[in-house]
């Protein structure tokens, strides 16, 4: 390294937040980019620790020593290069992952990781600054067709990586704008919109041709999926036109609550609250779901109830509590016994500090009560937790006032008749079949027809996504022309 022992001479710096009572005024971006300096200096205290855990732990293997040494040494091209050298997005991921990698930095033995994500940071936005970050489209076409259904990060990385290698990609999305969840579910105040617009204007300009408000496959989508499709276009379409197809399409099929009262008028699936609200913020019509002057109730205690719990709070609702089953893990973790791999750890999340919220652990929901139709309030029962088993508190019964009820209780699989009208087998959970190492993999059960990101996997993350497609496109392109140059 550069700097052997900068991590003994410069402490970690935090990238700056607005404050709450500004941030709260609107829905742009608040984390204010380290700037030049403040980067190469946290670059320097990537330390020489001969084991590189956090690449072993970034699922799309960043060779994060390498960039945060060009950084300090002031190489910030160069840097950007060994970036996108194993990641498509680094902007994004730069925002919204919970950085595996820092956890998993020696450093961080001492509580003290190296900022790997605030850098990455720095090193994509400073790309787009200086004009590094241009269209590369391929030298020679290969006059194989792919199709990509879906557009979040593993078919937008899917789809950049086959174009770039000569393929005619088009990519298939039933909303009316790409980006999967990056577009539509996570709120601008975590990720500005006009970033992925950026990028899709990129990608067009390497020949990625987008087709949005077209619903590939089959028509029946389940409730709280978003839809806005204005075109059928049939799995037998699809396969007499394209030489392969990509099913990216995502894990969207919301978790349910069933339970009595689940049919008043307030509870409502998460998307169904933060969807409308990307749109509003784009321009489009109100929210019909205000959270004005109510009192929140959000069930979940993961990335999509704190988007819920930022947004609520943007509303100006009245009050804010969140649920959660599990019991509440500890401040601290042990790091003897789970360094270098992630750690159970209470986390906090911005949205928790824009307000007084109420955040109750190792609570089930038993009931939505409500008057004519109406949620007035939910009645809940605590929960004793031995051995991974839970049980009921005899006499713990509780009632919440609650005029809105979000339901952030993860996803369960892809809409089911996407996979059925391609007949492609499902596993356990009910995603698509196919595995993600060894011969064949990506491919399913159906000839030409490959699957990757949460459609395969289940709901994971942005840079679990972006692995996949990049991933998959290499076997795809490899089915198509027999050996591939995309890397593994």
């Amino acid at each position: 390294m550069g700097k052997p022992t900068g991590f003994l001479e410069r402490q970690r710096l935090l990238e700056a937040y607005e404050p709450p009572q500004a941030r709260l005024k609107h829905y742009r971006e608040f984390v204010a980019t380290l700037n030049d300096e403040q980067t190469r200096v946290q670059g320097s205290r990537c330390m020489d620790c001969g084991i590189p855990f956090c690449n072993n732990a970034c699922p799309i293997n960043n060779i994060v020593p390498d960039w945060n040494d060009l950084v300090y040494r002031g190489h910030w091209e160069r840097a950007l290069k060994a970036l996108h050298s194993t990641n498509n997005f680094p902007e994004f991921t730069g925002r919204v992952c919970p950085a595996l990698c820092e956890e998993a930095c020696t450093l961080n033995i001492g509580d003290e990781s190296v900022g790997i994500k605030s850098i990455e940071h720095s090193i994509a936005d400073k790309g787009w600054q200086m004009g590094w970050i241009v269209p590369q489209p391929a030298r020679a076409r290969t006059g194989k067709k792919v199709a990509i259904v879906g557009s979040g990060p593993s078919g937008l990385a899917a789809a950049q990586q086959l174009a770039r290698v000569g393929h005619d990609v088009t990519v298939l999305e039933k909303n009316d704008r790409p980006g999967g969840l990056l577009a539509n579910g996570i709120p601008d105040f975590k990720l500005e919109k006009s970033l992925i617009e950026r990028r899709v204007k990129q990608m067009e300009a390497e020949g990625v041709v987008f087709r949005t408000r077209v619903i590939a496959g089959g028509k029946d989508v389940p409730a709280g999926v978003a839809n806005d499709a204005a075109e059928h276009m049939p799995a037998e379409r699809i396969l007499r036109e394209f030489d392969a197809v990509v099913l990216a399409a995502g894990s969207e099929t919301p978790r349910d609550l069933v339970i009595p009262g689940r049919e008043l008028k307030g509870v409502y699936a998460a998307l169904q609250f933060l969807i409308p609200q990307n749109r509003q913020v784009a321009g489009g019509k109100a929210n019909p779901i205000s959270a004005k002057g109510k009192h929140v109730v959000v069930i979940g205690g993961g990335d999509t109830g704190s988007d819920c719990v930022g947004t609520s709070y943007r509303h100006r609702a009245a009050s804010v509590t969140q649920l959660e089953l599990l019991p509440q893990p500890p401040e601290r973790e042990d790091k003897a016994l789970t360094w270098p791999y992630w750690p159970a750890r209470l986390r906090t999340s911005s949205s928790h500090l824009e307000g007084d919220t109420q955040r109750l652990f190792s609570i089930a929901t038993r009931e939505f009560i409500g008057e004519k139709g109406v949620l007035k309030a939910i009645r809940t029962v605590d929960l004793a937790w031995k051995d991974g088993k839970m049980s009921e508190i005899a006499g713990s019964e509780r009632t919440f006032p609650a005029d809105l009820v979000f339901l952030a209780l993860g996803f369960t699989g892809p809409v089911a008749s996407l996979l059925e009208a391609f007949g492609v087998e499902k596993d356990a959970r009910g995603n698509a079949r196919a595995t993600a190492d060894g011969p064949g993999c990506y491919a399913t059960n159906v000839p030409r027809v490959f699957a990757a990101g949460d459609a395969r996997r289940g709901q994971s993350l942005v840079v679990w996504a972006i692995r996949e497609g990049r991933q998959c496109a290499r076997e795809v392109d490899a089915f198509l022309m027999g050996d591939s140059s995309l890397p593994r």
